[in-house]
């Protein structure tokens, strides 16, 4: 059955560029090696997971030039609205206000989507299978990614882990699990590519999106509903003996990186993140930034609007209208990721042209005193690539494996 709410892929060039597969083949052995690396930093008992210094420093020289924009974008702020006023135009000018301005942000996105009924922090966690893999054991677990929803997924444990709460993790969303642990697609696994780094790793997924309680007669929009359930996956990984709570982060591409967005920017327990080209900011000329469709933030009802970009004949539908109509976006998400870093792996729907929606939350930082909190990457195409995966790769292995996130830089 076909989805109907994947992001189609840019048309593929029917030419090789020159130095295309030796690229490939470079960035494919580097991850091979690292993983190796990490595998055997915990086979031989570095009870904190962790990297040397001199790889730390050589990991941020080598991500360092993501967190900065190009010059055309440098300080261009876009016709976009500060998250550093208060709605009713009070200017944020302390970290107290800025707290207060946070929960307002918070509070009124919460309020307009639909409450989510409270976080599971103790998920019940059944094991239904275990396999070993090269490098780490494949655990298939079930677990309820909302009340009365049941979600199977993949649990992925590095060899060598021990009981201490040392290792940082990784949740993995997308359309299913498989997707991430490399059952499915290409250059999408993320939760196998990690592990085989040294993260515990949570790959799941969730077609068609999640109507809570139903379908029929849903409460939290869609996308909302995502998070939530991203929420509750969170605690999967939290509660394992292997997991340190405070080093988990989460990534998703297209339709999951939506998702990874709406989690990390709604549930504050996330300490980093990577989306991956699923669209920053609302943006009515590119079809597949497709927000308005109510398994986003469209939905009203179980009677869905006819696919497609909106038009006087299929007008905006649900909280999108509303959103649009008030001049809400996306960007006020974002700085509710202030000071936690995240990366935006942009492709065709995130092209550097967001760094003016980017600017904003980098100015939040800023008040805050943080600096290289914000970052991007851009290659031409929809899908995922080896070059892309590998700068993903690193943002974590920074961010996590060398706790870094208190960090002024």
């Amino acid at each position: 059955m076909m989805s109907f709410c994947r992001n189609p892929a840019a048309p593929e060039k029917k030419t090789v560029e020159d130095g295309e597969i030796p690229m490939k083949r470079l960035f494919l052995c580097i991850l091979s090696v690292s993983g190796l690396l990490s595998s055997a930093l915990l086979q031989a008992g570095d009870d904190s997971a962790k990297v040397s210094p001199e790889r730390t420093q050589q990991l941020w020289q080598q991500i360092a030039p993501y967190f900065q924009p190009g010059p055309e974008f440098q300080g261009d702020l876009g016709d976009f609205k500060t998250p550093l006023k208060f709605y009713d135009g009070r200017p944020v000018k302390s970290k107290a206000d800025w707290q207060k301005r946070r929960q307002e942000i918070l509070k009124t996105w919460h309020t307009m989507m639909g409450e989510w009924p409270p976080v599971n922090e103790h998920p019940q966690v059944e094991t239904l299978k275990e396999e070993h893999k090269e490098g780490y054991t494949q655990y298939t677990v079930r677990f309820d990614i909302a009340p009365g929803h049941p979600n199977t997924g993949y649990l992925l444990i590095p060899d060598g882990a021990k009981p201490d709460h040392s290792l940082p993790a990784v949740l993995v969303v997308y359309y299913e699990p498989e997707t991430g642990v490399g059952l499915k697609g290409k250059d999408r696994d993320f939760a196998r590519a990690l592990a085989k780094r040294g993260f515990v790793t949570f790959s799941v997924g969730h077609d068609y999106s999640l109507y809570y309680p139903n379908r029929e007669k849903a409460e939290i929009q869609p996308l909302s509903a995502l998070a939530y359930g991203a929420a509750n996956a969170f605690h999967v990984l939290a509660n394992r003996k292997e997991v340190d709570p405070d080093r988990i982060g989460i990534v998703g591409h297209s339709y999951g990186g939506k998702w990874a967005m709406f989690a990390s920017c709604l549930y504050d327990k996330f300490a980093c993140a990577a989306w991956s080209d699923g669209g920053i900011v609302f943006d009515e000329s590119r079809p597949s930034v497709n927000y308005w469709e109510p398994w986003y933030l469209g939905y009203e009802g179980p009677d869905f609007r006819k696919r497609g970009l909106p038009t006087k004949e299929n007008p905006r539908t649900g909280l999108y209208k509303r959103l649009v109509k008030e001049g809400y976006d996306l960007h006020e998400l974002h700085a509710l990721m202030a000071p936690r870093p995240f990366l935006v792996s942009g492709g065709s729907e995130d092209q550097p042209k967001q760094w003016r929606a980017l600017n904003h939350s980098i100015a939040v930082n800023d008040f805050l005193g943080y600096k290289n909190r914000v970052a991007m990457t851009n290659r031409e195409k929809h899908s995922p690539n080896p070059k892309s995966n590998e700068q993903i790769y690193r943002f974590f292995e920074y961010w996590l494996m060398q706790k870094q996130l208190g960090q002024k830089k």
